[in-house]
């Protein structure tokens, strides 16, 4: 009797174990992760996380590893060594010795564009260098030639002669880029070479204040990347790794990159033409942001709106009028400024391109033909000036000069304003790029000599200390 009893109460145990443990795996038991984080009271939040397979595409079904193979190959590390003197004892600063000569080390990174050694990187990597040598991914070091450069746009070219055919990278369409789109960055940051981070691309065509337009990620980006790749999954060359944002120094979840058709301009533009040709349109936009743009409503456009064309600039000459909201430029959608100087860097003058504009709500579709630099602010005196119209010629009674159209605060007293200026020192100025390198040639310790032209045809002669 004690026996029934003992086995009837074992079967009941296993029974009742079984619904439990089946009640327990139906009803409790999912797959899910914990992410732990510290709040301000002490304590920990729980947030379940659901797997990547209920979800849909995620970071683990992208294949990274061919992008990744075949970028490491063609990025390089660029070492900058600069050579500068300064007094180093009491002695060398009593008899004026300089001192001893000191080479100075910069790192970044660039990447190879061609099989025959043509490597693009970042001007403020090879900046003020008396020595480039480029180091490979196999350790092979070579010795570089700086080829030209673009501050403006921070991308530099430089080559060196390989002894067998590199590999490279193709420039992507960056145009073509969207957010959201897996990215590749690759470099040597803090002298690790062939280091690569994943992110995605966070935001397009930003403006970090330099007129520029960038591709923003969330790769991880550090000092020693600049100059580096940026791939999508493909391998394609989208971006040369530039700029982060930082407060440290170091990453903090932003970093910016040169869009590739910029940065292929800018080479075409060195290889072809020893300089880089830059077309413009002569607009000025309206400043956003400000109180008269709030009340005018121009904060809450969509699209550029136009606040100044420029006499004889492509803009007039295409049609286009103050007031025009531009919507459109070839195939590239316009929402804000920097849309449009972005796309504006990628071409030349003679360029043609296809203008949407609203006009009063009305689209038109208006060609326009990009032309050289009619307006520029000059070297070291600050004046704005302007090449002549032909009206300009007439009225002024030459034929060549720049017509001063903003004089800084300092220099307002001397009757600039209006005048023409056809002669700095021993430089004839015959238009706005006679007058940059003119004043760019200016000594901050001797005397300057402009000869300017009145709009009586008067001439003036004005030495500056």
């Amino acid at each position: 009797m004690n026996m029934k009893r003992l086995a009837s109460l074992l079967l009941v145990s296993v029974f009742a174990g079984a619904i439990t443990l089946g009640a327990y795996k139906l009803f409790f038991e999912k797959e899910n992760f914990t992410i732990i984080s510290q709040e301000n009271n002490g304590g920990v939040i729980n947030a379940s996380y659901t797997p990547t397979s209920a979800r849909g595409a995620g970071i683990n079904e992208v294949d990274f590893t061919t992008a990744a193979e075949n970028t490491v190959n063609a990025v390089v590390h660029v070492k900058n060594i600069t050579i500068s003197k300064g007094p180093t004892t009491i002695f060398d600063v009593f008899y004026g010795t300089g001192g001893t000569a000191v080479p100075q080390i910069g790192t970044g990174s660039g990447v190879i564009i061609s099989s025959d050694g043509y490597i693009v990187t970042n001007n403020h990597v090879i900046n003020k260098a008396n020595q480039l040598q480029v180091t490979l991914n196999n350790n092979r070091t070579y010795n570089a030639e700086l080829i030209g450069t673009d501050p403006n746009s921070d991308i530099a070219l430089i080559k060196i002669d390989p002894d067998e055919k590199l590999p490279y990278l193709a420039f992507g369409d960056s145009d073509h880029t969207k957010i959201g789109e897996w990215v590749l960055a690759v470099g040597n940051p803090f002298n690790l070479t062939s280091t690569v981070t994943a992110g995605i691309v966070s935001a397009k065509a930003r403006n970090l204040g330099k007129n520029q337009s960038f591709i923003q990620t969330d790769a991880a980006v550090n000092p020693g990347n600049s100059g580096g790749a940026l791939v999508n999954t493909n391998g394609d060359l989208v971006g040369i790794n530039t700029a982060i944002t930082s407060q440290t120094g170091s990453y903090v979840g932003y970093s910016f990159a040169v869009p590739s058709n910029i940065a292929k301009k800018v080479v075409q533009d060195i290889l072809e033409y020893g300089n880089v040709q830059k077309g413009f349109m002569g607009i000025s936009p309206a400043p956003v942001n400000t109180r008269d743009a709030i009340e005018k409503g121009i904060n809450n456009i969509d699209g550029v709106f136009i606040e100044l064309v420029e006499e004889e600039s492509a803009a007039q000459e295409a049609g286009i009028i103050v007031g025009d909201i531009i919507k459109k430029v070839d195939e590239i959608d316009v929402h804000k400024y920097p849309d449009l100087t972005g796309y504006l860097s990628s071409k030349r003058p003679g360029d043609t391109l296809a203008f949407v504009i609203d006009r009063d709500k009305e689209l038109l579709t208006l060609p326009l033909v990009l032309k050289e630099r009619q307006k520029l602010v000059v070297p070291e005196m600050g004046l704005e000036v302007k090449n002549l119209t032909e009206h300009d010629k007439k009225v002024y009674k030459t034929t060549s000069g720049v017509k001063i159209t903003g004089v800084p605060e300092r220099y307002r007293g001397y009757g600039l304003s209006e005048k023409v200026i056809v002669k700095v020192d021993d430089h004839e100025i015959g238009n706005i790029d006679d007058a940059y390198t003119a004043f760019g040639s200016i000594s901050k310790y001797g005397k300057t000599v402009i000869v300017m032209v009145g709009s009586n045809g008067e001439r003036d002669r004005l030495i500056f200390q």
